[in-house]
């Protein structure tokens, strides 16, 4: 009598996370093998977003897209399941129209930058999160730390992490390089 293989335990995880009913609001996304649940952000979290969400619209040399939530399939960690995860800005040149016939979760090919803003795991943000995207090779992650009072650009992704950093605290201006090439102004941060 002929067995079915026994699945992976990856590919459990991965199906229990696709299986996933969260309510409505929250947030699930498999990272480095395991899934996190977000409730929904508080509104000093959206007025971050708001503010950078303006600036890119108003400033950037190239026209851009722009969606807090999307879905992006990325490269896993060292024989992990594919990480979903689900920025809270995915940032992508206008002209791509990457968006447009998307799956719920799309690759991160042609993605410009994608924004984080902490809110109840910092520690995701900073690092897990920052490892998904540079091994995705997403060339800008913005991260807006509330609780430090700073906002950072990584940027050069080589491997599982960002060569360049830049961090400013809240009040000062930080430079997007291109496609943006503008000055993101953070005195609304304060």
């Amino acid at each position: 009598m002929a067995h079915e293989p026994m699945p992976a335990q990856n590919d459990i995880l991965l199906e229990g996370f696709l299986a996933l009913e969260t309510p409505t609001g929250f947030r699930a996304e498999l990272i480095e093998g395991e899934i996190a649940v977000t409730p929904p952000p508080d509104g000093d979290h959206e007025d971050y977003l708001s503010s950078v969400f303006e600036q890119v619209m108003r400033g950037s040399a190239t026209a851009m897209q722009f969606s807090g939530h999307k879905g992006l399939v990325l490269p896993g960690a060292g024989g992990q399941p594919a990480d979903h995860v689900i920025p809270d800005a995915t940032i992508a040149p206008r002209a791509l129209r990457l968006f447009r016939g998307a799956p719920p979760w799309m690759p991160g090919d042609g993605v410009a930058m994608v924004v984080e803003v902490t809110s109840s795991n910092p520690h995701k943000d900073r690092v897990a999160k920052r490892h998904c995207y540079a091994r995705a090779g997403i060339p800008l992650y913005l991260l807006v730390d509330r609780s430090k009072s700073t906002i950072t650009l990584f940027s050069d992704p080589a491997g599982e992490d960002y060569v360049g950093n830049t961090t400013t605290p809240f009040g000062k201006p930080i430079p997007l390089p291109a496609p943006f090439s503008f000055d993101l102004e953070t005195a609304d941060f304060l």
